[in-house]
């Protein structure tokens, strides 16, 4: 997808020069910020197609835009965290950030990762058009709208993905890894495991009368995941 409005907020004058001008590059309209107040006055003003959030900002920190935005949207946001720490990552995805990228970071990386999310963001099209029904619950690739009991299901990009990918083969085990090709487009080297076990835990969150005891996403200990269908 090109041509899409980027929102690039960074306290680092250096990193928002280098990762606007990569965007730019590839053909968006990037905006950028360089503190959450300004961050926040950007996204009422205007909403973007994707927001690239630093985790750590003077005034209102990453975290908090993050918990703005999902108040409202389902906009793609992908953190930039100078922390390495596990549980620093999983504040963001449990938020509903779509993807995390540790600095230092390659550009290059970067930029390929925004445009993985917005095509994936972006793309209505699907295999088959009709909605996969399970026993109350419906999953609609075309419209990228979940249903459980007839109800809408709030769900961001990634955990649309992860759920659709996981319902179009029931029954079938896929592990971590597999997801992180599959899903994020993602080499298991670049990226952590985590990120897998919190998109499922937050659609579980979700769709599962017993989160603890799952009845569409189970887990096969040792392998990875499958859906019931």
């Amino acid at each position: 997808m090109t041509g899409a409005r980027v929102l690039v907020v960074d306290d680092e004058p250096t990193v928002r020069e280098v990762v606007v001008g990569y965007l730019r590059r590839d053909g968006h309209q990037v905006a950028e910020a360089a503190d959450g107040t300004t961050a926040l006055e950007l996204l009422d003003a205007e909403p973007p197609d994707l927001v690239v959030l630093d985790m750590m900002l003077p005034g209102v920190n990453g975290l908090d835009i993050l918990r703005r935005v999902r108040s409202t949207s389902n906009i793609p946001v992908i953190m930039l965290t100078a922390r390495a720490e596990e549980s620093d990552r999983v504040a963001g995805l449990e938020l509903g950030a779509d993807d995390y990228v540790v600095k230092p970071f390659s550009p290059r990386e970067l930029a390929a990762r925004v445009n993985g999310v917005l095509r994936r963001a972006g793309n209505r099209e699907a295999s088959s058009p009709q909605p996969i029904e399970f026993d109350g619950l419906s999953i609609d690739p075309l419209a990228r709208e979940v249903r459980l009991d007839g109800e809408i299901v709030e769900m961001t990009p990634k955990e649309f993905d992860v759920l659709a990918f996981l319902a179009a083969s029931p029954r079938q085990v896929f592990s971590r890894a597999q997801l992180l090709e599959q899903v994020w487009q993602s080499s298991p080297d670049w990226q952590d495991s985590a990120t897998v076990t919190v998109h499922v835990r937050r659609i579980r969150n979700k769709i599962e009368a017993d989160p603890e005891k799952p009845r569409w996403i189970t887990t096969v200990w040792g392998v990875g995941y499958r859906f019931e269908g």
